[in-house]
């Protein structure tokens, strides 16, 4: 998924021939691979994690109000906009883009895993049994000051999808074999850091996602810093442990100027407890020489 997700929690693990060797090494360690997640990664029991928006208090809640309201003043008037937008290990979720269908006309979801493309087409088709995000675009819809547009939100929503592909960030291009003109915007929440064994290959699968742009587009990510490993269900998933400058950095020697950075020192309740909360960056593909 890269949008769970902690990214999204983002299953984009299938290393391409370049890093089989490195990634044969990590597994040996207990790293979490592609296999395991389509597998053994269930979109229900994530959801059930993460986004249970009922109105009570959780860390969890906290952060998905964080990154909402990050993605308001990001995407809202005054903010990014333009054509195309392709969101990069959406896993089985919708939030992510609510904010950003006011302004991109061409959306593109994508996810690593079977089970969480199958759930996003769920929702998008109306079809029985597909998630309930109804009090996640109330609050979406509050911070646009009108909470009772919310089904007109979603049905915009829907429209703008025209695409729910299958993505790999260990890939040149993440969205092989599909093949799409550069993108204005690259989004990606909560997942690289899940889709990742080492600093090194994040730093790589950046330059990837980097490479989906346009030059002078936005990349806009949330990642979850200082955890090794998250829990859906009773499965443990791994994560790599980066510092807010590791991936400051990483940002930058992508190609990118850093325009905004926000740390929330939140951290999850499901998670190893050294993690120093989440980063929320925007940042712009600098144009060619």
């Amino acid at each position: 998924m890269l949008g769970v997700e902690p990214g999204e929690l983002g299953a984009l693990i299938r290393p391409d021939s370049q890093e089989r060797a490195h990634f044969r090494d990590t597994m040996e360690g207990g790293f979490t691979g592609g296999d395991e997640y389509q597998k053994h990664f269930l979109p229900r029991d994530y959801l059930a994690t993460y986004y249970s928006f009922d109105g009570s208090p959780s860390p969890e809640a906290e952060i998905l109000k964080f990154n909402l309201e990050c993605l308001h003043k990001t995407f809202g008037p005054g903010g990014l906009q333009g054509d195309t937008l392709i969101d990069i290990g959406s896993g089985p979720t919708i939030y992510q883009v609510l904010a950003a269908c006011e302004s991109f006309r061409d959306i593109t979801l994508s996810d690593f895993t079977d089970r969480n493309r199958e759930e996003l087409e769920k929702w998008l088709k109306k079809e029985p049994g597909a998630y309930d995000w109804t009090p996640v675009v109330k609050f979406a819809c509050e911070l646009e000051g009108n909470s009772g547009r919310w089904e007109e939100k979603e049905e915009k929503l829907r429209a703008a999808v025209k695409r729910v592909l299958k993505c790999d960030v260990h890939l040149g291009n993440p969205l092989a074999p599909a093949v799409l003109p550069p993108a204005d915007c690259v989004l990606t929440l909560l997942a690289m850091e899940c889709a990742c064994c080492s600093l090194d290959a994040y730093r790589t699968a950046l330059c990837n996602l980097a490479s989906l742009l346009k030059p002078c587009g936005h990349l806009v990510t949330t990642v979850t810093l200082q955890i090794s490993s998250y829990m859906v269900g009773k499965r443990e998933f791994s994560c790599v442990a980066l510092e807010k400058e590791e991936v400051e950095q990483a940002v930058l020697d992508a190609g990118f100027d850093i325009e905004q950075l926000l740390q929330n020192p939140q951290s999850y309740s499901v998670t190893n407890a050294a993690s120093s909360g989440v980063c929320f960056i925007v940042a712009r593909k600098k144009p060619r020489p």
